[in-house]
């Protein structure tokens, strides 16, 4: 291997590389899986004689980081908030990074993002050439890696080689520390969720909009998970697929059959995503599999990439929505939840391709902690809930009562369409609220 001596100098253990790290400075870790595991131990080992380290990642998976019991050290800052993320948020300061997702390269290349800062991130074994694929997060990585000062790769010998696309891999030439990890450490096992009857009436009437040779955009959960399985057993042909995020359901697709590619003006017969979160399956899966291309956010993400496909087809999960019919997919009141991620890039580039449509989907109830059935559908968001969406961006809307376009509408009607996707038990007090709200006609009627 030409790059052995390289790779040798470079070698170092977790506690030496992390001695660049020093106060007040920032470091910027891989996003999802790409996360270090062994340098963060290493850091917070150093907890001591540190102080205010700006620490930066997206979506923290499994293990909880070693640094977050240490706040008087360690600021930890998450572009996207996950079921970590808000258990860490229990016992420690987080503090989110509001962003649009496809821009993540530029903020680095431009300045926006801190400079005197220390990469680190996880990678696959580096190959004969002096690469280490990135595995399954492109995402920013190679733009975080060029402009930062000082560039640590944590070797993970289960990381599976994610193909290209582009940028998917760093050369060791840019990197300035190598740490390996345990042979025993592997990547997280996150299959999705199982769908629920709800999850599956959902998909259902989604399922009406799919047709031969539509461009599928999925995110996480049960829902996306129901879809994928229902067009898995379905008879539509060469679909394509798009997507922020690979999922589950994306394997379910591709080996019925039914996600063939055949029909895709770019990257055709290849499943183009930016990052991976799923099951152990679906890593093995990944590995050096030419079906599927890991390209950097700026190109996955970017509404005018995602618009030059034809009969996009996005589906997004939303917290609640009002009778403005504005989304809120990330907080409940002051409470951050999750994040806008690539939700806004899909929402509008979809709805810019020739024959697309953006979906977002949401029970139409969930029950609080005291066990009351609650409305999903409100009238207006409490103090604190953030507008992910703005209600002139929003295309269809879909619970398990049904899917409706209120693209084009005016707010009357806007508010008659989404009164009659909630509960019936809410319906009533919603019709009230919306003729405070100068928002209904008396014509208007709703079946319950």
């Amino acid at each position: 291997m030409a790059y052995e001596k390289e790779y040798r100098e470079k070698l170092v253990s977790a506690d030496e590389a992390v001695k660049v790290v020093k106060s007040d400075t920032f470091v910027d870790w891989g996003f999802f899986n790409g996360k270090p595991v062994v340098l963060d131990q290493a850091m917070a080992r150093r907890h001591d004689e540190l102080r205010n380290v700006g620490i930066y990642t997206a979506v923290s998976i499994p293990p909880i980081p070693e640094v977050c019991k240490y706040p008087e050290s360690f600021v930890y800052h998450d572009w996207q908030w996950s079921k970590v993320t808000r258990m860490i948020k229990q016992s420690a300061p987080v503090y989110y990074s509001p962003i649009l997702y496809h821009q993540a390269q530029h903020w680095y290349r431009n300045g926006l993002v801190p400079h005197k800062s220390v990469a680190m991130i996880r990678v696959a074994p580096m190959d004969n050439y002096g690469y280490f694929n990135i595995g399954p997060q492109n995402s920013e990585s190679i733009a975080k890696c060029e402009t930062a000062d000082m560039v640590i790769v944590e070797v993970l010998k289960s990381m599976p080689v994610c193909l290209g696309g582009e940028q998917e891999s760093i050369h060791i030439s840019m990197v300035d520390y190598i740490v390996e990890a345990p042979d025993d450490h592997v990547l997280p096992n996150l299959p999705g969720a199982e769908p629920s009857e709800t999850d599956i009436n959902i998909a259902n009437h989604i399922m009406d909009y799919i047709h031969d040779g539509c461009c599928v955009q999925l995110g996480i959960g049960g829902m996306p998970n129901a879809v994928g399985k229902q067009i898995a057993a379905s008879d539509l042909k060469n679909l394509g697929g798009h997507t922020e995020m690979f999922v589950d359901a994306y394997m379910d697709m591709i080996e019925s059959g039914r996600m063939t590619g055949a029909m895709k003006e770019i990257d055709r017969r290849r499943v183009s995503y930016t990052f991976a979160l799923g099951s152990t399956r679906m890593y093995e899966y990944l590995h050096n599999n030419p079906s599927c291309a890991s390209y950097p956010v700026d190109y996955t993400n970017d509404p005018r990439i995602i618009s030059s496909l034809s009969n996009f087809v996005s589906i997004n999960n939303a917290v609640e929505v009002d009778l403005y019919t504005q989304v809120n997919a990330e907080s409940d009141g002051f409470k951050q939840i999750s994040g806008n991620g690539g939700m806004w890039d899909f929402v509008l580039g979809s709805q810019w391709s020739k024959g697309g449509q953006s979906f977002i989907c949401l029970m139409s109830t969930y029950k609080d902690s005291a066990g009351n059935l609650k409305s999903r559908i409100v009238p207006t968001f409490k103090p604190g809930s953030i507008t992910t969406i703005p209600r002139q961006m929003v295309d269809y809307i879909v619970t398990e009562y049904g899917a409706e376009q209120v693209r084009g509408k005016s707010t009357w009607q806007r508010a008659e369409k989404i009164i009659g996707l909630a509960h019936p038990d809410f319906r009533d007090d919603l019709i009230k609220n919306a003729e405070k709200m100068s928002i209904w006609r008396q014509s208007n009627k709703i079946s319950s």
